[in-house]
């Protein structure tokens, strides 16, 4: 059964990448990976990211399988700063247990997180790659400016509720949730590697500390790819599973998706697969524009422009 896993989760995985996807200038969603992006959806951008899923579940040890199913909705509003956005991640689980002689179930929102994420740096911001019209091999040569990251950092809270069957504990708690997040564009944006490094459940008995690895590989404008690894260890309960999907962009703030999950051990085995739906709002946003000062070959804003242009007039006059 294990084997069987393994090998139907590779061929799912290796499937979307002979079809094509995405640009990263369209909607940004971090479905249907579980890593998170470090660009912000953008200020007044509004986004919502929701899927459905299947799981299933076998305790080698203690004897039990397990069905569910799952919903999970991801709220994400950039206010403030263009770098700047506001996170709600909810989860709600339904599952039967059965074993030999019991069938129990158990459902209530397993995940509740609220928090913001600050864009650090951006390597590419102000930067405009030279074109020399002398050389193709100069214009087609590696650009090392990606081996650099944009970098951003998550905080937020856990808002567990009491007699949640998901907790460790009986009672309600809040506890923080903190992530340090980098992002690698390759090959002109075409392929995309994410990085979460995560402390979770700080200040409980059972903090949770962990790793998400996402490469993407976008084709042209409809299809995606991914494949993932994610960790994570606690005394509690740690884990290691693969993942991998499909994402297919319908409109720039549309997209739908598929994705299949694995875990890499048999206490308990888990697999599970879902498919979800990213929509954005943008008709609040107001574009940056940044136009080329031909004097100085510095780049300035449109309003820097236009004081400047006003400036000019008054002198003139004079």
């Amino acid at each position: 059964m294990h084997q069987l896993k393994i090998a139907f989760l590779l061929a799912f995985t290796l499937f979307p990448l002979v079809h094509y996807g995405q640009f990263t200038d369209e909607i940004n969603s971090n479905r249907p990976g579980k890593s998170m992006s470090a660009f912000a959806v953008g200020k007044s951008i509004f986004q919502v990211e929701s899927g459905v899923y299947g799981i299933k579940e076998n305790h080698s040890i203690l004897e039990y399988d397990a069905n569910g199913i799952g919903v999970d909705l991801t709220l994400r509003y950039g206010a403030l700063l263009e770098e700047l956005e506001f996170i709600a991640e909810l989860q709600y689980q339904n599952e039967t247990f059965l074993t030999q002689t019991i069938s129990t179930n158990k459902s209530a929102l397993k995940q509740t997180v609220f928090g913001a994420k600050y864009l650090v740096y951006d390597p590419f911001k102000n930067y405009e790659k030279k074109v020399n019209i002398y050389s193709w091999k100069a214009n087609h040569s590696f650009n090392w400016r990606q081996l650099v990251p944009a970098v951003s950092v998550f905080v937020g809270a856990n808002f567990t509720f009491s007699d949640n069957p998901y907790s460790f504990s009986p009672e309600s708690s809040i506890s923080p949730k903190v992530m340090l997040i980098t992002q690698n564009h390759f090959g002109d944006g075409r392929w995309v590697f994410v990085t979460n490094v995560i402390a979770d459940y700080l200040t409980t008995e059972y903090p949770s500390y962990g790793y998400v690895l996402t490469l993407t590989r976008g084709f042209n404008k409809k299809w995606s790819g991914f494949i993932e690894n994610q960790g994570f260890k606690s005394d509690f309960y740690s884990d290691a599973i693969v993942r991998g999907g499909a994402a297919y962009l319908i409109n720039n703030n549309l997209q739908v998706d598929a994705s299949i999950s694995s875990s890499l051990k048999t206490t308990p085995s888990i697999l599970y697969g879902g498919v979800g739906v990213s929509w954005r709002y943008d008709a609040n946003y107001k574009e940056v524009h940044i136009k080329l000062d031909k004097q100085s070959g510095k780049k300035t804003s449109s309003k820097a422009t236009k004081k400047a242009a006003k400036k000019a007039a008054e002198a003139k006059k004079e």
